[in-house]
């Protein structure tokens, strides 16, 4: 077909390229990266601190007591200082604008952050496995007042870490995923608090590698969660709590669409959707009102800041992928 160049802007800035025989509509706004608050950044970054300090006096007072538990804790306090250090390198990243080599900007580099603190959470928990058997083949003293000592005053500072960031943005994949550390690190201090009670009581010396591995247990819950929502984002999964079937019956509702292909959603981060799809539709001269009327859908109905339509007066004009094709 040959149409106009048309550049009705819609609510999201979009604009509109005529080019040869197909027009391609493409909502440029940037409003669709989630902001990181400076008061998030503060919490991060206090709770931080507090952890690489305390992580410290753990390591120490493990050794000194010789208790697992204390130094599996440690080993979970080691993971959150370095969740911590890349949550705030991912808030400071996803502050730089767009350039030339990465238009979309640099979002992305909080959810490989992510990725790879899942995977220190599944080695800090292969190392704890592994010193346990070894301390239930070769039992270690254990000086349970010292541990109780060091195991209450970490429970203290893991709740106050706690209430810190669960004041912050539970939507951001590095503070969910700092939150999940510090609640494993409470478990952490509290298996720590009964195993030195058991050993005072009663001298029972298993029950401190045995904590360990029930803190390795829930180390790898929190692993896992953590590497399953980013690897999804990472493999350009549709986001969470995005119906693709009812986006693409809302657009195929449309005023003026005959048809829909090649639809994909998907993300820079878990709270970033993108979309992008071909839009057939009967009459060229309603280019402008169809394409408005299906950004306004996507924004207002599924909080779709940035998409690309492509609008075509024929079915697969500009190819694409056609197996997908709805019709209105």
């Amino acid at each position: 077909m040959s149409s106009p160049h048309a550049s009705e802007p819609h609510p999201a800035h979009g604009h509109s390229h005529a080019s040869h025989d197909h027009d391609h509509d493409h909502d440029h706004s940037h409003s669709h990266v989630p902001t990181v608050t400076a008061d998030s950044a503060r919490r991060v970054k206090f709770a931080m601190l507090l952890t690489a300090g305390f992580m410290l006096a753990e390591v120490v007072g493990g050794v000194v007591s010789g208790s697992l538990a204390l130094l599996a804790d440690a080993g979970h306090m080691f993971s959150d200082s370095f969740s911590l250090a890349l949550a705030l390198a991912a808030f400071t990243m996803g502050e730089k604008s767009p350039d030339g080599r990465r238009t979309f900007g640099y979002q992305r580099f909080q959810v490989l952050a992510a990725f790879v603190n899942g995977l220190m959470l599944f080695a800090i928990a292969g190392w704890i496995v592994v010193a346990a058997i070894q301390r239930f083949t070769e039992p270690v003293e254990v000086m349970a007042a010292p541990m109780m000592a060091v195991a209450v005053l970490g429970l203290v500072v893991n709740l106050v870490v706690f209430k810190i960031l669960h004041g912050g943005d539970h939507e951001n994949l590095n503070l969910r995923g700092a939150l999940l550390h510090v609640l494993g690190d409470l478990l952490g201090s509290v298996a720590a608090i009964v195993a030195s009670v058991v050993i005072l009581l009663t001298g029972w010396t298993p029950i401190d590698p045995l904590l360990s591995m029930l803190a390795a247990a829930l180390i790898l819950r929190a692993a896992w969660t953590i590497l399953r929502r980013s690897a999804h984002t990472l493999l350009e999964g549709t986001p969470e709590g995005v119906d693709t079937d009812e986006i693409r019956l809302a657009l195929l509702a449309v005023d003026g669409v005959e048809s829909l292909h090649d639809m994909h959603v998907w993300g820079l981060t878990p709270q970033a959707p993108l979309l992008s799809a071909h839009l057939v539709i009967g009459a060229a001269g309603r280019h402008d009102a169809v394409t408005t009327a299906a950004y306004a859908v996507l924004h207002e109905r599924f909080g779709i800041e940035h998409a690309t339509l492509q609008v075509e007066t024929r079915h697969c004009l500009t190819g694409g992928d056609c197996r997908g094709d709805a019709v209105a």
